[in-house]
């Protein structure tokens, strides 16, 4: 499998993952501002995107998933209990998308939102806002279906992976090197939490120094509703 991050600037990751026999393609988390430089990609490369994945419903920008099912056909994809409309394929725990023969393993982890999943590759985890790299600990969860139980209990859910699983995060400051998961166990801090109460105290510190979500009330209802409005203000 080809693995390669997409976007060349900001902090939001997009994922682009190509089975090397098959040219069959998936494209994760895609920013609606960075469209045409997928659509160009892909038919520069002559790939088939088979499924344009989110990991949860973004509240900082605008997916390109249902923008991409409507110009290449492919298959929307989103965990089955999202409230986002025009999701063409659902997922549930334990499925396995695949993409020629390269498993795409799905985990359920709610927390910093109510559908989000993390996608595990025979060499990846791709996790989207659920955990960070290092320092950067995990996504906030104080935005909408966000619950901070949910989100420490679902970090269970990485004890049952293979260490040496390189983590590429949905987020994180230009420049910064993706580790694995056991790198992360060593240096992430939420990692080497013991307790809820800890949990708790560190997202409570952290999310007060985040301040609002600057696009949350263009990109959450464009997501919600799979519509992309007539002004996008950051792109105008």
């Amino acid at each position: 499998m080809n693995f390669e991050q997409l976007n060349q600037s900001g902090w939001a990751k997009t994922y682009l993952l190509v089975d090397s026999d098959s040219q069959i393609a998936a494209i994760v988390d895609p920013v609606y501002d960075f469209m045409n430089e997928y659509l160009a990609l892909i038919e520069a490369r002559n790939l088939t995107l088979h499924y344009a994945i989110a990991t949860h419903t973004h509240a900082d920008h605008i997916s390109a998933c249902f923008s991409l099912r409507e110009r290449t056909g492919c298959e929307y994809v989103m965990w089955k209990d999202t409230a986002c409309m025009n999701v063409s394929k659902y997922l549930q725990e334990g499925d396995t998308l695949m993409l020629g023969s390269t498993p795409l393993k799905i985990h359920h982890v709610p927390g910093h939102t109510n559908d989000h999943v993390l996608i595990e590759t025979p060499t990846h985890l791709l996790t989207g806002d659920f955990l960070f790299t290092g320092q950067g600990g995990v996504g906030r969860d104080d935005l909408p279906s966000g619950r901070l139980l949910s989100h420490w209990e679902s970090l269970k859910k990485l004890e049952l992976l293979d260490g040496e699983i390189l983590v590429c995060t949905g987020h994180d400051p230009p420049g910064t090197v993706m580790q694995t998961l056991d790198w992360n166990r060593a240096n992430n801090p939420v990692l080497k939490m013991t307790s809820f109460e800890q949990f708790e105290t560190w997202q409570i510190k952290v999310t007060a120094g985040l301040g609002s979500v600057s696009k949350i009330k263009t990109a959450l209802p464009a997501n919600l509703f799979a519509e992309i409005p007539d002004v996008i203000p950051w792109m105008v």
